[in-house]
């Protein structure tokens, strides 16, 4: 099997706003655009929008997300900080702040429930270095 492309797709109840949110915030580029699925890339990193309720999700299964964090990490977590809360009146759920864990980061509520986790990576403290493996 050769995989050409995985993307985490999610559901919305209003497929327009969120890709706005996406494009406008955070800088996606639209690569397909309809009423009920927006698909979008940033570099090479791609998400994708569908309409909760579309006839191509199973009956059953048509609820909005949640417990979904996506997580966007960056080299400048302060720039977009500012761009997304700036004049927009958007509050982070979690403020900006520095983990042990090495991350700088902070939180703020995407459309439809998703969490938006923007992360830059830091230096961890002694505590938690030896977690990560090396590669």
């Amino acid at each position: 099997m050769a995989v050409t492309s995985l993307y985490p797709v999610l559901m919305s109840r209003d497929v327009a706003a969120a890709a706005a949110f996406y494009r406008e915030g955070l800088g996606f580029e639209t690569t397909y655009d309809s009423d009920w699925y927006v698909s979008l890339r940033l570099g090479a990193f791609e998400l994708a929008l569908v309409a909760h309720d579309h006839a191509t999700i199973p009956a059953g299964h048509r609820a909005l997300p949640q417990g979904v964090i996506v997580n966007l990490e960056v080299d400048d977590v302060d720039d977009v900080h500012a761009r997304l809360t700036a004049g927009t009146g958007l509050e982070p759920l979690l403020p900006l702040r520095d983990e042990g864990f090495g991350q700088r980061h902070f939180i703020v509520a995407g459309p439809d429930g998703v969490l938006l986790d923007v992360i830059q990576p830091i230096p961890p403290t002694a505590e938690y270095a030896e977690a990560y493996a090396e590669v």
